[in-house]
Parts: structure tokens; C-alpha cells; sequence
């Protein structure tokens, strides 16, 4: 009997000792983001032992890490209704519920349950369970910063990591949910990633999170400095050549497949890595085989692959068929998980929609999500503008001014005047190209409003000065309004500081624009006012060409004198009790 009983221990030890292995094998294809593997893995394991707790929890974990909350609901939910009431599934259902918008306080009170459930009154491993403590942190840290509450994650991985502190995957959910709270929390995240690269020199994920975190700022030296310390701590780390990819893929594509290659050599065999390849043949150039690698996909295993519409979108833009591009654009937002979907591709999506004059406003729309979804700062400006110069060839002057706000404070105040200048060029572009010649007072407005924060931003430069006079003038297409006078007045005072031959040519031009208006157009001053300003006016022409000689010194002399006349017989009638003349027509 006792032969039997130690065979049947040593037969339940083993068993266990391979179960163990088999998840630690599938935690280490989630280590390595090799989702498909994990999954395959992880899918034997329960199918083979449902109430298998670990086995459900991660591969929970995989659904979501593949954006398949609904794959991941039902695993968890499979596992309690078939009795398997344990605080890892109730910490996985609650994770999948904050990320499919469900209560964050509800949830809350699931891991509270899971963490009074698992914590030991007894012995020296008295407290909390530091793992189900990093599970917490972990559906924290999961989703983009709208979801969960990432200072609720902190508080229990902080708890995890005083209990065990040599479990460098606690500190790289610890950075995760500083990040989530916002780029003040980043020099934070760098810390606890820093943390958990010391305790395991070999962690390759925790030197890639920091060089994620640099390429988001734009800074390629570190950037480089923490993906190569990734890649020398374990060149088999899949994730960073995926990065390193994206990085070159417009910027230098033979670089770009340099890293393609060692992506494709290390990662799954999938759905991804194919996207990778059709994406790479797209940035090359190479559209045709790019589409050809499209159609191989839904030809097989990645029929339904949800990237694969945003695929033939690429192509299809890249080829000049706007109407395909926008066709799949379109079924990739409807069977993408919203979490799936990039900021770029919102705004590529905004850029199609904008080759469209009836979606103006979808591309608006798409290209304003790019802004709210992404967290660069420099790409959201960069959708910004995108968007304001689309609101602005559809005249949508207001959306300018909302979209130019938002960027302001994005930069710290202002734009940079390139942006300033592309965004004074589009209003003014569109207002010249408008064939229908109707005027609509709050648009110009709000265009010159526009146009004056350039001007307000870049008092020294004169290019604001110059949209604001073209746009009124294009604006006030017969001048009878007088909409030039103000901007014209403000931009010869800029330029009369350096009388060059160049600026002295435009503001006398300048002054005859007034000149014109005031001697035959203005009616909101009394007459005899508006021939004084007009032969004002000639008397600042001739302070800007001197000689008496010039053709244009001689032209305001001779107008002048005109106008003189014109007034002076003016008040003579009034003065004689007459009503001083016909009116602008004796001009």
C-alpha cells in the first residue's frame, strides 16, 4: 500500500512540476509578446483542465494583450461558472470589465475581495499575496489613460514590491501606470523600469520600456543608447525590433528591413508578422507586392485579421484609389477593437476622408481623435495642424480656432511660425479660391482672428501682417467695406521701420488701397472727414518716395490736389447752406 500511495505522490508531483512548467513556458511567450504561441499554449491547458486557475488567468491575459476582451470575458467567465471561484479570475474579470468600460469601482471591489482572500494571517509569509497584488497593478496598468485608475495600481505594487522585491515584472507594471498618468510621471516610470532591469540584468523588456519611452520624446540618442542595452541583455527580444522598425519605416527603409528581418527571425509566425512584411513593401514603394501580400493574407489564416483592411487602405492611398482607401479605412474601424486602433491611423484615416469635399468634416473628426488618443505631444500638434489646415480649405474657420487653441496649449503657448505661416496660407488660399464671391461677416472673423494670432505670436516677422492685408482684401472683393483698413494699418507700421525699396514699393501700394477707399467707398465717417484722410493719405505717399521727380511722388501730389479741390468746394456749398455737393460720385 505504501509502494502504491508514494507512486501515486510521485505521479501528482510530476504532474504538477509539468503543469508549472507549461505555464511558465506560456508566461515566457507573453514575456516575449509572442501572443499567438501563448495562446495555443494556453488553450491546450485548459481545454485539458479547465479549473486549471493559472492556465485561465493567462490565457485571459493573452486576449487581452491581443485586444480580444470579449475572447477574454468569456475565458474568465467560463472558469467561475465551471467553479473555479479564485481570486486570479476575479481580478482578471475585473480587469476586462475597466476595459470594456465597466465601473472602475465595481472592479475595485473585486480586487479588494481577491487581496482579503489571499492574504495570510498565519507564519512568515504574513500579509497580502504579492502577486495577486502585481495582477492588480497589471489590469491597472492595462488600456490607454482614460481606463482603470493607475494611482489605485501604484498604491498595490508598491505593496507588492515591499513584499517581493526581487520580481522585476512588478516595478515594469509600476512604470506602465505612472505613464498612465500622464509624460509628468515619465522621469517615474524610467525609475521603476531602472529598478527592475537591477534586479535581473538580463530583463531585456525593462531597457526596451525605458527606449519606448525616449522615441515618444523624440530623442533618438537615448532612444538607441536603451534598445540596444534591450538587445544586448537578449537578442531573441522580439518587441524591439518591432520598434526600431516603425521608427525607420519613414524615415529610411533599408534600415527599416534590416530590423524587419531580425523581427520576423524572433517573433510568431502570424498574423503580425505578416503585416509587418506587407507593411514594409508599402513603405519601400512597393505597392503591388504589398497589395499581392494583402490578398496572400485573406487568401488564409488571417482572413479576419483586423489590420489587414488598414493594409489595403495603405495600398490602395498609395496608388491613388481615395474611394478603396476610404472602403477599407472604413471596415477596419468597424471590426478593430477601439483599443487596437492607433492615433495614425485616425489621422490617416482623416487624411483620405479630407481627398473628399462632402467628409470634410469626418476628416476633422478622425484626425481630432489622433489628437485625444495619442500621448506625444509633437504628434498631436502635428494632427493639429493637419486638421486645421483641412477646416480651413473647407472654410471651417471656428474648428481653426478650437483646433489652434488646443495646440497652443499642447506647445507651451504658441505654434511655430512655419505651422502659423501653413495655417494663414491654407485660410487665405481658400478664401482666394472661393469663386462664389459671397461674404459671411463671422467667417472672416474668425478667419482673421486666425491670421491676427500669427501676427500676435510673431510681431517680428512680417508674413502675419501680410496674410491678414491679402485675406481682408480677397475678403472685401469690392473694398466697398473697408475690411483692409485696420490689417493695412498695421502692417505699414511694421514695415515703415526698415524703408527698404521692397517694403517702400508695399506700402505704397498700401496707402493707395486706402486712398481708393476712403475717396470713393467709405460712408461711416462724415465727408469732409473722408476727403481729409484720403489727402492724408497722398501726403504719407509722397514721405515715402521723396523725389518730386518719381512717378509716384508726382501721382499722390497731383491726386492730393485733386481731393483738395474736391473738398474745398465741398465746404464751400455746405458753408453757403447747400448740402455741400452729390455726394462720393464729385470724387
Amino acid at each position: 500500500m505504501k509502494k502504491i500511495i508514494l507512486s501515486f505522490l510521485t505521479f501528482s508531483c510530476a504532474c504538477s512540476l509539468v503543469s508549472a512548467q507549461s505555464i511558465d513556458d506560456a508566461k515566457k511567450f507573453l514575456y516575449y509578446e509572442k501572443i499567438t504561441s501563448a495562446k495555443q499554449a494556453l488553450q491546450k491547458m485548459v481545454a485539458s483542465d479547465p479549473k486549471n486557475v493559472q492556465a485561465v488567468y493567462w490565457l485571459g491575459q493573452a486576449y487581452i494583450m491581443s485586444n480580444q476582451l470579449d475572447s477574454a470575458k468569456n475565458v474568465y467567465q467560463a472558469g467561475l461558472n465551471a467553479g473555479v471561484n479564485d481570486p486570479y479570475l476575479w481580478v482578471g474579470s475585473g480587469e476586462v470589465d475597466i476595459l470594456q468600460g465597466g465601473d472602475v469601482n465595481a472592479a475595485k471591489q473585486k480586487f479588494e475581495q481577491a487581496i482579503t482572500a489571499t492574504t495570510s494571517t498565519k507564519g512568515k509569509n504574513k500579509g497580502p499575496n504579492p502577486d495577486i497584488l502585481n495582477a492588480i497593478g497589471r489590469a491597472m496598468a492595462s488600456g490607454n489613460s482614460q481606463q482603470g485608475d493607475p494611482a489605485y495600481g501604484i498604491d498595490k505594487l508598491k505593496q507588492a514590491a515591499a513584499i517581493d522585491p526581487k520580481n522585476p515584472d512588478i516595478y515594469i507594471n509600476l512604470g506602465l501606470c505612472y505613464l498612465k498618468q500622464g509624460g509628468d510621471h515619465g522621469g517615474q516610470a524610467v525609475e521603476a523600469f531602472t529598478q527592475a532591469a537591477a534586479i535581473n540584468p538580463q530583463y531585456a523588456r525593462a531597457y526596451y520600456r525605458i527606449g519606448r519611452i525616449y522615441q515618444s520624446q523624440r530623442n533618438k540618442e537615448s532612444m538607441d543608447e536603451w534598445y540596444n542595452k534591450s538587445i544586448s541583455a537578449d537578442p531573441t527580444f522580439a518587441p524591439v525590433y518591432a520598434q526600431y522598425f516603425n521608427y525607420y519605416s519613414e524615415r529610411d527603409v533599408t534600415a527599416a528591413k534590416e530590423y524587419l528581418d531580425k523581427y520576423v527571425t524572433n517573433a510568431d509566425q502570424d498574423c503580425n508578422t505578416d503585416y509587418f512584411v506587407g507593411d514594409y513593401l508599402l513603405r519601400a514603394g512597393k505597392y503591388q507586392e504589398s497589395l499581392q501580400k494583402a490578398k496572400e493574407m485573406e487568401m488564409g489564416a488571417c482572413k479576419n485579421f483586423p489590420a489587414l483592411n488598414l493594409l489595403y487602405a495603405y495600398d490602395y492611398d498609395r496608388m491613388g484609389d481615395s474611394v478603396q482607401a476610404r472602403n477599407y479605412i472604413q471596415k477596419y474601424f468597424t471590426v478593430a477593437s477601439p483599443d487596437e486602433v492607433q492615433p495614425r491611423d485616425y489621422a490617416f484615416a482623416g487624411t483620405v476622408y479630407a481627398k473628399f469635399p462632402e467628409t470634410g468634416d469626418s476628416a476633422i473628426k478622425y484626425l481630432t481623435l489622433a489628437v485625444q488618443k495619442d500621448t506625444v505631444k509633437e504628434e498631436q500638434k502635428e494632427f493639429m495642424v493637419q486638421a486645421s489646415k483641412i477646416a480651413a480649405q473647407s472654410g471651417n474657420y471656428g474648428m481653426i480656432l478650437d483646433l489652434l487653441r488646443g495646440s497652443e496649449k499642447l506647445n507651451g503657448g504658441k505654434l511655430s511660425e512655419t505651422e502659423y505661416f501653413n495655417l494663414a496660407k491654407a485660410i487665405t488660399d481658400a478664401a482666394a479660391s472661393d469663386s462664389t464671391g459671397a461674404f459671411d461677416s463671422t467667417k472672416y472673423m474668425l478667419g482673421d482672428s486666425v491670421i491676427q494670432a500669427y501676427a500676435l505670436a510673431y510681431p517680428d516677422k512680417p508674413q502675419g501682417y501680410s496674410f491678414r492685408t491679402r485675406f481682408a482684401k480677397i475678403s472685401d472683393r469690392d473694398s466697398t467695406r473697408g475690411l483692409a483698413v485696420d490689417p493695412i494699418t498695421s502692417q505699414n507700421e511694421f514695415l515703415l521701420k526698415d524703408t527698404g525699396a521692397t517694403n517702400k514699393k508695399t506700402v505704397f501700394a498700401n496707402y493707395y488701397y486706402l486712398l481708393i477707399y476712403y475717396a470713393q467707398y467709405a460712408k461711416d465717417l462724415p465727408k469732409e472727414q473722408e476727403y481729409q484722410k484720403a489727402i492724408d493719405i497722398t501726403t504719407k505717399m509722397k514721405t515715402i518716395f521723396t523725389d518730386p521727380n518719381s512717378e509716384e511722388y508726382q501721382f499722390a501730389d497731383k491726386t492730393g490736389r485733386q481731393i483738395q479741390t474736391t473738398l474745398d468746394k465741398y465746404n464751400k456749398s455746405k458753408a453757403a447752406g447747400g448740402t455741400g455737393g452729390t455726394g462720393k460720385s464729385e470724387k
